[in-house]
């Protein structure tokens, strides 16, 4: 794909925000601006798009430090785009100060955490961005239920019937509503960390996003790996263990990211101390291939979620 091809698919898709906005009868349309990530500041009625999205290469580059880029396919991107839209309406319309606003979603003002622990069965929040990324904070789960009110055929009264999520989805749908036609309080089209002011090279702001991903966790994995690779092999030339897990790797973090929603790179360097033990301990690959690599999926999964309720490090949009 060409650089003018990510930049006309990237329009399109900003296009089609607009348009879902003016089909509610909104008269918002957030301005964007490149930056190192996704974000909408604090009192601007805008978002910051990351520059990786501007050209194939980044792309390819971005995925090749952290193992994904964000808002990199279409469904992906109009899913950020309409969570990003909900921070902009808010503050275009200074919604946060309202009773009802502060009564469903919590205040606005307490301190974004360093970290959050979800509680991935709770019902009191929707389910849009993975993590359970409405739990991180109040302006949070407001720009999240607000994508999900404004995603076209979503449903939600259906899919969030019997939950209490449902009364905040309802209060966004009567408050939509209310704003139909009416022009924002906020006009502000200030850029807040354009891409011509940042200063950082490539390396350094690599350095410091994985750094924002990875974690310190006390784990414990012998009993769990020598279950899964017993240390009899039938042959002398059996593969190790960690060469095995190194050729699945993309696989086991992309499935595991998939069903927990949380970063590929915090699953990547869970996986990378597992892979060590294996050297350390010099297992062997003595059972099937697809036995292992079911066994090993859910040993990934389960310490994973032990990470996200250690406090998971994803504060950014």
């Amino acid at each position: 794909m060409s650089s003018c091809s990510i930049f006309v698919y990237a329009i399109c898709l900003y296009a089609r925000l607009h348009q879902e906005l003016e089909e509610r009868g909104i008269r918002l349309k957030p301005h964007v601006w490149l930056s190192e990530e996704w974000f909408s500041p604090d009192g601007v009625p805008g978002f910051a798009i990351p520059f990786y999205l501007a050209h194939p290469r980044l792309m390819k580059l971005e995925r090749k430090q952290m193992l994904e880029v964000e808002g990199g396919t279409d469904l992906e991107c109009m899913r950020i785009l309409r969570h990003e839209a909900g921070h902009a309406l808010d503050t275009a319309f200074r919604l946060h100060f309202r009773r009802r606003w502060l009564e469903l979603f919590g205040s606005f003002t307490q301190p974004y955490p360093d970290s959050y622990k979800p509680k991935p069965n709770s019902r009191s929040y929707v389910l849009h961005l993975g993590a359970w990324y409405a739990q991180a904070h109040p302006a949070e789960d407001f720009a999240e239920t607000f994508a999900v009110w404004l995603t076209p055929g979503s449903r939600w009264r259906e899919r969030y019937e019997g939950w209490p999520a449902l009364h905040k989805l309802e209060y966004i749908d009567h408050l939509m509503k209310e704003l139909v036609g009416v022009a924002p309080k906020n006009y502000l089209r200030s850029k807040v960390e354009p891409l011509s002011q940042v200063k950082r090279t490539l390396r350094e702001h690599y350095r410091r996003k994985r750094q924002h991903y990875a974690f310190e966790w006390p784990a414990f994995y012998d009993r769990d790996l020598r279950r899964i690779f017993p240390q009899k092999p039938r042959h002398v030339w059996s593969p190790t263990a960690a060469g095995f897990l190194r050729r699945v790797r993309h696989e086991l973090c992309q499935v595991v990211a998939e069903g927990t929603g949380v970063h590929p790179y915090t699953i990547n360097h869970v996986l990378q101390d597992m892979i060590e033990r294996c050297k350390q301990l010099k297992l062997k690959m003595t059972v099937p291939e697809n036995h292992a690599k079911r066994q090993v999926m859910i040993m990934l999964t389960v310490q994973t979620m032990n990470v996200v309720h250690s406090g998971y490090y994803r504060i950014a949009v």
